[in-house]
């Protein structure tokens, strides 16, 4: 490789490191925490589980949500979530003032679906584990935050283009994995920063390229509703919104399981919703194996008689999207991948820390030498204002 490209390549990987680096920073520390979200979640809240006796049965899904709306009069569903891999037996249900009403003003209730009893009503503010999920994908700055993070993600891309066409011609000249011990400090940390670069390379494509995926979520949602949702409502396009007293919630459950023989209900967003139409239940159907349960099929079922109106697959950004999010958190794997994952992300801190100090031990550096130039000339200019005075 010729002497002037390494130096672009060189000037590219250092540039958009520079940017990169302190947001990949904020982003590897607040992803630690998230890698263990619901063990570090289970610590900090007491888990109330259903324990029904073995000759219970499931009520109604009807029966609990009016139990859910009987705690807070005057309020809507919005939402209706189970998740019975890790709690079983209950249902998860969000109320507010109305469809609209964002998600500030949002009232979760957890029922137990065995008794119609509340087990948990937790209040809706920010806790630590939220601070550090919001950070980590918006900066706790709304979209413009996603999109930002989004740029900085392909920018840490190009760092590791630029990073593995450099490292090449240094593998040419030395031992994979050579660390010099018997040079200077700032070569040590050099071969350090190579080393850990190029070994979490694969890691680190995967995550930030995922991660980068993840932020377009926002976007794609946009486009999948005025796009394939606005076909499947076609028919209601002229028709009065579902307002009032809404059809049966279990019938409409049942219909989206008697359409997707199966899958299993992951959950059901209200009519008027950012997820459904004005006029349906928006039930969303997910796979039963650990990659599949990231694959969301909605049926749209009338909100008013029950009827199945469509059911299609997601269109192939959302699906890319959603099959995503496993990879950047390793969170389909147990246990085992979420420590191997939490190991890499150290790593990669110590390949971005490394990778500071180098930079400011090279510009110490240059600082140092053009001192000594400056001073070397201002010996020779006063040595040969001596010999000319002499």
């Amino acid at each position: 490789m010729k002497a002037r490209t390494i130096k672009l390549w060189f000037e590219i990987h250092k540039w958009t490191s520079l940017v990169c680096t302190l947001f990949l920073l904020m982003l590897c520390v607040t992803g630690l925490p998230l890698v263990f979200y619901e063990e570090i979640d289970h610590l900090m809240h007491d888990e109330i589980e259903a324990a029904p006796s073995a000759e219970a049965a499931r009520l109604s899904k009807d029966v609990v949500l009016q139990a859910a709306m009987e705690q807070l009069p005057g309020k809507v569903a919005k939402y209706i979530f189970w998740d019975e891999d890790h709690h079983p037996g209950q249902m998860f249900v969000t109320l507010a003032d109305s469809a609209e009403a964002p998600i500030t003003a949002d009232h979760y209730l957890t029922m137990d679906e065995y008794t119609a009893n509340v087990l948990e009503a937790p209040p809706n503010e920010m806790d630590f584990m939220l601070v550090m999920y919001y950070l980590h994908v918006e900066m706790l700055a709304g979209i413009p935050g996603k999109l930002f993070l989004g740029f900085m993600g392909l920018l840490f891309t190009l760092s590791m283009v630029s990073g593995v066409v450099l490292y090449g011609p240094i593998m040419k000249r030395f031992d994979f994995g050579m660390i010099r011990t018997e040079k200077s400090r700032r070569l040590r940390w050099l071969d350090l920063h190579n080393l850990l670069g190029i070994v979490t390379l694969a890691w680190a494509a995967v995550v930030g390229l995922s991660g980068v995926i993840n932020t377009l979520a926002d976007p794609a949602l946009e486009a999948w509703r005025e796009g394939q949702l606005a076909e499947m409502v076609a028919d209601y396009k002229d028709q009065p919104k579902a307002k009032g007293s809404l059809g049966s919630l279990q019938a409409a459950l049942d219909s989206a399981k008697a359409a997707a023989p199966g899958m299993d209900v992951s959950f059901v967003a209200y009519p008027g919703t950012l997820y459904s139409s004005g006029h349906h239940y928006a039930v969303y159907m997910i796979g039963t194996t650990p990659l599949t349960s990231r694959i969301i099929k909605p049926a749209l079922i009338d909100a008013k008689t029950g009827q199945l109106t469509d059911m299609r697959d997601m269109p192939w950004y959302l699906k890319t999207i959603f099959i995503s999010q496993p990879f950047h958190f390793g969170d389909y794997g147990g246990i085992p991948m979420k420590i191997m994952w939490v190991v890499f992300d150290l790593f990669t801190i110590a390949v971005l820390i490394s990778g500071l100090y180098l930079w400011f031990a090279r510009r110490k550096a240059r600082q140092a030498q053009l001192k000594r130039a400056i001073r070397q000339v201002e010996s020779l200019t006063l040595s040969s204002e001596q010999e000319h005075v002499g």
